[in-house]
């Protein structure tokens, strides 16, 4: 399997700068043993942090800014898809080239025929030492000088664009492998919404309107709700996000971001900011909304 285009700018070979990595994984016997197999497969690697959930992994890895990442799939809170997502998107990659990925699963074979698919490394637990002495391997070939420049918000942008590709086709093959494992119980596609039941904030759910799709401008995550915005006022739904999309027309309603969709037709501006990060304007909002780096690529014309 050919490495990932974004590993390649991740290494160095300063033999006096050692390599650093962040682990994380929620099982802390599995994150104690994968530390000590890369501890003899790879002596020199230094092991800046071990968390155990997806939201510490992203906040220590933009604190520490490690070379590579373990992340485990399977994660309280977080996914390590989700956190790999999520740090990708927070990441700012005019300060350095973003981390090398080794998801850690236990996924069956359709799964990690996905991982194989999109060039990302994997590793399977248990985690066998031949196995990881593979992936260290690669890791070090992978070794580049280390080049100190400060590349324009374009370029950055360009150069994570591989990776987010990668991340998108893993994230869609995770939901198919959900849906698939969905249809044993359940063989109906989800009906199209055309009515939502959506209570009104502050109303505790005593007052519940049954809000027309059509009118439907955002859905957007926002703690245990989601917020459904129409021209003219704001909702709130339980719903999370996830299990929204499928019941939504894709062709109508864009997903802009992990916690954002939109509708398509009610996009006005699309603005770019000096760090390269995209966020949109919706005729009848006057809210901004941010579009992930996960996204862009559906307005490459700006």
């Amino acid at each position: 399997m050919e490495a990932p285009a974004q590993l390649k700018t991740a290494m160095t070979d300063d033999s006096n700068t050692p390599t650093t990595a962040l682990i994380a994984e929620d099982e802390p016997l599995l994150a104690a043993a994968l530390q000590a197999e890369l501890a003899r497969a790879w002596p020199a690697l230094q092991i800046v942090a071990t968390v155990g959930d997806g939201l510490s992994a992203v906040r220590e890895a933009l604190a520490r800014r490690p070379q590579v990442l373990f992340f485990d799939i399977r994660m309280p809170g977080q996914s390590g898809l989700d956190a790999a997502a999520a740090l990708a998107d927070a990441w700012d990659s005019r300060d350095g080239p973003f981390p090398a990925l080794v998801f850690v699963t236990a996924y069956d074979d359709y799964a990690v025929q996905a991982f194989e698919t999109q060039a990302v490394d994997y590793l399977l637990k248990p985690v066998q030492a031949a196995r990881l002495a593979k992936t260290v391997e690669k890791l070090q070939k992978l070794a580049l000088p280390s080049v100190k420049r400060s590349p324009s918000a374009i370029e950055a942008e360009a150069e994570m664009a591989p990776l987010m590709s990668r991340l998108r086709g893993l994230l869609a093959a995770e939901g198919l492998t959900g849906a698939a494992a969905g249809r044993a119980t359940d063989h109906a596609a989800p009906a199209r919404l055309t009515l939502i039941p959506a209570s009104l904030p502050g109303s505790a759910g005593a007052s519940v309107r049954m809000v027309p799709v059509d009118e439907v401008l955002l859905f957007e995550a926002a703690d245990k709700y989601v917020r459904v915005l129409t021209a003219g006022a704001e909702y709130l739904i339980r719903t999370p996000l996830k299990e929204l999309l499928p019941q939504l027309d894709t062709a109508v309603f864009w997903q802009v971001h992990r916690g954002a969709v939109v509708r398509a037709t009610a996009i006005d501006t699309v603005t770019r900011d000096e760090a390269g990060r995209l966020s949109l304007t919706l005729h009848g909002l006057r809210e901004p909304v941010a579009v992930s780096r996960l996204y862009a690529h559906l307005f490459k014309a700006w």
